[in-house]
């Protein structure tokens, strides 16, 4: 009897430990995924990575997005390749009436072919790369100069005040200098330019100010044309109405005595003179 109730304690004691190991040994491995976690990097959408061996070299074998990379032993760079902006700001080109700009800013949006990077990254100077948040921005720099290229030889085209009814078809310029400047290096396989954007374009403070002068001169041209016409049209009216003679010199005096003020103000500190009399009207001002 002893024996058999000594049997069955041994079982039941065995399932027990069974349980604890087994609980115990996912615990562990619980552990151990949470402590290998920060020594992994997860290719994220949009990017694309390369592994850094322990002798620093770095593999030909582009990592994939949504991948998971142990970094244990060596590292793992990580390369953006959709969509990357690219900032060309405060340039000053020369616009076609030899003005310069105040201002201009662009922005150039690329994507690098992810099969590329490895070959990019290995083969071109690594001046041409820019390197952001520990990320590497490929041929960032590259894309940089040659969009700034791209603007100056673009907007000698434009007269400085043209230049912002004409962003469309510079946008498509720009774009189409940087292609073939990517083209003629033999990358048009490895980089696309989606999208250029010009953000802001300001003339010369001087070629503001001229613009807004000549705007007024015009508008003061214009007037002047008007009071001509109109005064030719009254002339010829009385002339084919002799009988309006006197209701126009009424509306002629009345004119006159309307703006009679203002050419006292106008006439400080001297004589007026008014309807031919030696006589001074009326005393407008100055030393008594």
């Amino acid at each position: 009897m002893c024996t058999v109730i000594s049997t069955h304690y041994d079982a039941y004691r065995c399932i027990i430990l069974k349980d604890i190991m087994k609980t115990s040994m996912k615990l562990l491995a619980i552990a151990m995924t949470v402590a290998a976690l920060p020594a992994c990097t997860r290719i994220e959408t949009g990017e694309v990575g390369l592994r850094v061996g322990f002798d620093k070299q770095v593999k030909t074998e582009e990592l994939l997005p949504g991948s998971f990379n142990q970094t244990i032993i060596g590292s793992v760079m990580t390369f953006p390749v959709k969509e990357v902006a690219v900032k060309v700001e405060d340039l000053t080109p020369l616009a076609a009436d030899n003005s310069t700009m105040k201002d201009f800013d662009a922005i150039v949006i690329y994507n690098i072919n992810q099969a590329q990077v490895a070959e990019i990254y290995n083969s071109k100077n690594k001046s041409f790369h820019a390197v952001h948040n520990g990320d590497t921005y490929l041929m960032y720099n590259y894309i940089y100069n040659a969009a700034r290229n791209a603007v100056y030889k673009s907007a000698r085209k434009y007269e400085a005040l043209n230049m912002a009814d004409n962003r469309g078809q510079m946008e498509q310029e720009i774009k189409e200098y940087i292609t073939k400047t990517i083209a003629d290096e033999k990358l048009d396989g490895t980089i696309t330019i989606s999208q250029v954007l010009v953000r802001n374009v300001l003339p010369a403070d001087s070629i503001v100010a001229s613009a807004n002068e000549l705007v007024k001169a015009k508008n003061e041209l214009k007037t002047e044309e008007i009071k001509v016409a109109t005064a030719k049209k009254r002339n010829e009216s009385m002339q084919a109405n002799p009988t309006m003679i006197p209701l126009m010199t009424a509306e002629a005096q009345a004119q006159y005595l309307r703006e009679l003020p203002g050419a006292i103000a106008n006439f400080k500190g001297q004589t007026l003179i008014i309807g031919g009399s030696a006589q001074p009207v009326v005393p407008v001002g100055g030393n008594k």
